[in-house]
């Protein structure tokens, strides 16, 4: 008896939840996001910017770029902060805004193992035809180093969210170890609890 009174309910509400829809559209990427206080869209594009930006401005690059376009290799940034970024998007974008000024030629260290691995393979298989074998010990060395750090310090009171987000930078010449670049920039954000609303 009761089977039969639920299942009418249960296929009722099987009917209403297939009726309800969901919306998809598209958004201007550059535009200001401003869902949270937390990192965001914007922060990334903001960030990468401004440290492509400030790099290829300064004296330093000016000089270093002058005779050619010297190689480097942009290290992971660590992200120092509590929350999960992905650091590795502001750090693939700002190596793809490099490279596309034009005054950079980059090696790409996070594909180390994959790259040898195949170098043997082609070296000891004895399946590639040694006509088109790439020859070892032929890779571009890199000159300079870029990497960087992503900090915070977040307040919250319960009603404001207060974030400070801090992104720093260096580009260190590999053969002398000095540091030949540098800067950092800085985002606060604040949300506040709405103390009425639904």
């Amino acid at each position: 008896m009761k089977m039969r009174s639920l299942l009418p309910l249960t296929l009722g509400a099987l009917l209403l939840g297939g009726c309800s829809s969901t919306t998809v559209s598209y958004g201007d990427p550059t535009a200001t996001e401003t869902v949270t206080a937390d990192y965001g869209s914007t922060d990334l594009q903001g960030i990468a910017t401004k440290m492509v930006d400030s790099m290829l401005s300064s004296p330093a690059t000016r000089d270093i770029t002058a005779a050619g376009r010297p190689v480097m290799f942009m290290d992971a940034i660590r992200n120092k902060t509590s929350e999960h970024i992905d650091t590795e998007a502001v750090t693939d974008t700002i190596r793809t805004k490099l490279l596309a000024s034009g005054q950079f030629r980059f090696v790409d260290m996070s594909k180390v193992a994959a790259v040898k691995q195949q170098l043997e393979y082609q070296q000891s298989s004895g399946l590639v035809d040694p006509a088109s074998m790439v020859r070892l010990g032929k890779q571009t060395g890199a000159r300079y180093m870029m990497y960087g750090n992503l900090s915070s310090i977040v307040k919250d009171n319960g009603k404001v969210k207060d974030v400070f987000y801090q992104m720093t930078m260096n580009l260190m010449d590999l053969q002398s170890g000095e540091l030949v670049w540098a800067d950092q920039k800085e985002i606060r954000k604040q949300a506040r609890k709405s103390t009425f609303g639904w």
